[in-house]
């Protein structure tokens, strides 16, 4: 999103707790004649966000949209599940979210045209076994934004703020390589297999996925539906919320399978 963003020009703020790759990613963009600032931020501490959006303001005279995108996934059981991972995964994907908008919001209401996009994903309405907490994450980030919405409609005050909440399905990131795992013999039989089953079946890249919410903001959208898996989790769930997760799971559950026979007559080929 980063580079998406640089290209149509905007002077930029990037945050992130990894520094090393905050500043070559930094460094990249700099290279390539883009403003670009970087500032390490744990999003998990709302002190850390309120320094953020003080360089945005002091620097950048304030900033016109903030994305949330800091996220972190945790696959294990729910009985046996380690609660520290679970906090951990919410002040991350949740708390994030509401330490960022928070800190932000004064300085967005007074620019026209600003805008909040908030990532959520296609499981924040379809739930997956093993995957609870990163579920329930999603969905505090959809409920959250629906709510943030109609407060900053603005009034004769204050500017309207664009909060536009995005569900992407699977994108090719290193969510799953960097995920905690507890005990995952229900879906994968190994931590490579994991990882491996996520990249042949996440659908799309992170650049068609900064294009699509690059235009969704252009079109001043609230919600946005990222590849195809997200489009039909969407569409069982407005079909039937009450058996959507099991049909979506019966889905991916084909899909692997057929993924494992794919590869099983590759290697009897070879």
């Amino acid at each position: 999103m980063a580079s998406a963003f640089a290209k149509v020009g905007a002077r930029l703020l990037l945050a992130d707790v990894d520094v090393t790759r905050l500043e070559a990613v930094g460094q990249m963009l700099r290279d390539q004649g883009a403003t670009c600032l970087t500032q390490i931020c744990d999003v998990a501490r709302q002190e850390s966000f309120e320094a953020l959006a003080a360089r945005a303001n002091s620097d950048l005279g304030g900033a016109d949209i903030l994305i949330n995108n800091a996220g972190v996934a945790l696959v294990a059981p729910v009985q046996s599940l380690d609660l520290a991972d679970a906090h951990w995964l919410m002040d991350i994907n949740f708390w994030g979210v509401v330490h960022g908008c928070r800190a932000f919001t004064p300085q967005l209401q007074s620019r026209p045209g600003s805008a909040i996009v908030n990532l959520s994903s296609i499981f924040g309405m379809i739930s997956l076994p093993t995957q609870s907490i990163y579920n329930a994450s999603k969905a505090a980030v959809r409920a959250f934004s629906d709510a943030l919405r109609e407060e900053l409609r603005g009034n004769v005050d204050q500017q309207r703020v664009q909060v536009l909440c995005v569900h992407p399905g699977g994108i090719r990131t290193r969510l799953v390589e960097q995920a905690r795992l507890g005990d995952i013999s229900a879906v994968a039989e190994s931590p490579q297999a994991l990882h491996s089953q996520f990249r042949r079946m996440a659908g799309n890249s992170a650049e068609q996925a900064a294009a699509a919410i690059l235009l969704a903001l252009q079109r001043g959208q609230t919600r946005l539906l990222i590849g195809n898996d997200a489009k039909l989790g969407d569409l069982l769930y407005r079909w039937g919320p009450t058996r959507a997760s099991a049909r979506f799971h019966a889905l991916m559950r084909w899909g692997q399978r057929r993924l494992q026979s794919g590869n099983a007559k590759q290697r009897q080929v070879r």
